[in-house]
């Protein structure tokens, strides 16, 4: 069981060679309008029902009754759509359980391979459209220590299912763990995604790649892709400015290592991309919050480099257990991020009992 152990644990840094760059990366976009405000900086305070996605652990706050939460976002000039829904409840005084669902993806998009028939002529009644979508599962579960009061831990169970109409299909597996831990106003985590390595399982439907490949495309070669874990860590502190005022503000770090990224730290065996992000609150019932992120050196013509990084601001309003959030993402259009609006809903029932 020992050796096993090893095995298992040791088995991410022993794929780290076989890692595909950017796999799975629509799980990197970050879900709830809060968070993106914040440059997502939320890995140590996060505790509401979307730690379900950003650190399990945080999970284990909800302590009274059940929250959800739900995200609707367009990007690329509304070409493709990102949907979020989540749900989390407390099963005992220590535990809590939760469920996301996530799905990007692009509609209508036109299949042109069967345009020209078998005498050569064009048939635009033979065109059709598919979809290219990626969806995702997640199951968490999270504990609050009996131990050590202060200390949180959770775990997600993730399935993905990832779908290029009817060319291409991939089944996915693998497991997040996070941890969270507070020390008066200052509060800490960590969580740690694929943890294992997540597998993606392709399969191809031989007839349309032929034609593809007929038609000049490249054809993919790989069946099994891999991806590496990825680090996040986050130390963010709670300040009370007055009785009316709150701050809360955090730094977080994105630590990769599936190869050489542009980021503010960057080498072949990982990459660190940190962001700030703040959050201003008046009587607990309106916020204002911003950060900065996605540090990137830019060559200009002249080959010279400077740093590019990406502003983000965003209001938000509790009422009886009720918040809805909004984030201007990339203000300005500084960075290469095409960003937008981004709207989200959560709800509190317990709260919303209360009041």
């Amino acid at each position: 069981m020992k050796k096993l152990a090893i095995a298992f644990f040791c088995l991410p840094v022993l794929l780290f060679g076989q890692g595909r760059k950017y796999s799975n990366e629509f799980l990197n976009i970050g879900v709830d309008a809060r968070a993106m405000a914040m440059s997502n900086s939320v890995i140590g305070s996060v505790k509401d029902v979307t730690a379900g996605y950003w650190n399990p652990a945080g999970l284990a706050a909800i302590k009274d009754d059940w929250q959800a939460a739900a995200m609707h976002a367009e990007y690329f000039a509304s070409i493709a759509q990102y949907d979020y829904l989540s749900y989390a409840m407390p099963v005992d005084a220590l535990s809590t359980v939760g469920v996301s669902l996530i799905r990007f993806g692009v509609d209508d998009i036109l299949d042109t391979t069967e345009l020209i028939d078998e005498d050569g002529n064009v048939d635009y009644s033979r065109i059709t459209k598919f979809s290219a979508a990626d969806y995702a599962l997640l199951g968490s579960y999270a504990r609050q220590s009996a131990k050590f009061p202060n200390l949180r831990y959770g775990a997600n169970v993730k399935i993905i299912y990832r779908q290029i109409g009817d060319f291409a299909n991939a089944i996915g597996f693998g497991f997040d763990a996070g941890v969270q831990y507070s020390l008066g106003a200052w509060q800490f985590g960590g969580t740690l995604r694929d943890v294992t390595s997540t597998f993606n399982s392709w399969s191809y439907d031989d007839a349309k790649l032929t034609r593809l490949q007929e038609l000049g495309n490249e054809l993919p070669e790989e069946n099994l892709e891999l991806t590496i874990p990825r680090l996040l860590l986050g130390v963010g502190r709670g300040f009370r400015l007055s009785d009316k005022y709150s701050l809360h503000t955090e730094l977080n770090l994105d630590v990769t290592f599936d190869g050489q990224r542009n980021t503010l730290v960057s080498s072949g065996f990982g990459n660190i991309d940190p962001g700030f992000g703040f959050e201003v609150g008046y009587r607990q019932f309106i916020f204002l919050r911003g950060g900065v992120g996605n540090v990137q050196k830019v060559r200009d013509f002249n080959g010279s480099t400077s740093y590019a990084l990406q502003p983000n601001i965003g209001l938000g309003f509790e009422y009886r257990g009720i918040h809805i959030d909004y984030a201007l993402t990339d203000i300005g259009n500084v960075s290469d991020a095409l960003y937008s609006n981004i709207f989200s809903v959560k709800f509190n029932f317990a709260a919303f009992k209360r009041s």
